[in-house]
């Protein structure tokens, strides 16, 4: 099964809980430039100059160059400041996206489709305004078995079983052709923990630690990402990015 366990703190429709915490989130840190990513080298190798590039969901985390590239998020305050940025930015949804079919050459949703309860219209609409031969890069978190405190606490509604995952690219005409190791997420359970903790209870002091310590030492210490052809082995991987080309009719 891809759908985490019903629990009783998310009766919610999960738009109303991701909206509710990353709005807040959004409003209180800064944007971070995607040349700071280690999703940096890949994309700049697939970026070129005529190329029609849309980006879901980047928050205040772009990877696509802010230059050229449209963005849509469901978080009013990071549009504000992708604008202010001087990105062309959208308020909309992933189920919903507010462009023409086959309208982008390369498209970006990272840490998305697991934030939404309809994620078959998540991949259908990805698939709809991906031109064919299209760049895909997605990423999502893997192995139900895996879910803890934290997937609740951002807002997952799902973790993708591999062979399902690869089903369901599959099907909505994704090929595959690299794939890699992902993820920011600290190791330390202990540290995830105090990280939610202070986020609850002592929200502005833990907004300061995030902008001025963790967020930057974070970004710091990104491992490269290591790429390797199709789907890797994925028995121990928490979180899978992947470099998908659109199917061509």
């Amino acid at each position: 099964m891809e759908q985490a366990p019903q629990r009783a703190g998310q009766l919610r429709p999960l738009l109303d809980v991701n909206r509710h915490f990353y709005d807040a989130l959004w409003r209180d840190t800064n944007l971070v430039e995607p040349e700071r990513f280690n999703t940096w080298p890949l994309v700049r190798s697939l970026v070129s100059p005529t190329q029609r590039r849309l980006e879901v969901a980047p928050g205040l985390r772009p990877r696509l160059p802010i230059a050229d590239t449209r963005f849509l998020d469901v978080s009013s305050p990071a549009v504000a400041k992708l604008r202010a940025r001087g990105a062309d930015a959208v308020h909309g949804f992933v189920t919903a996206l507010p462009f023409r079919d086959e309208s982008f050459d390369l498209v970006c949703a990272l840490d998305i489709v697991e934030h939404v309860d309809d994620d078959n219209k998540a991949w259908s609409e990805l698939s709809r305004v991906a031109a064919d031969g299209a760049i895909v890069l997605l990423s999502v978190p893997l192995h139900p078995s895996h879910w803890t405190a934290f997937d609740d606490f951002v807002g997952h509604g799902r973790r993708y079983e591999p062979e399902r995952l690869f089903a369901r690219l599959a099907q909505n005409g994704f090929d595959v052709e690299r794939s890699a190791i992902y993820g920011m997420q600290p190791k330390s359970s202990r540290l995830v923990d105090l990280g939610m903790w202070y986020l609850t209870n002592q929200r502005e002091r833990a907004m300061w630690w995030y902008n001025n310590f963790f967020m930057p030492l974070g970004v710091h210490f990104q491992r490269r990402l290591a790429f390797s052809p199709g789907m890797i082995d994925t028995d121990d991987v928490d979180e899978i990015l992947l470099v998908c080309r659109k199917r061509r009719a």
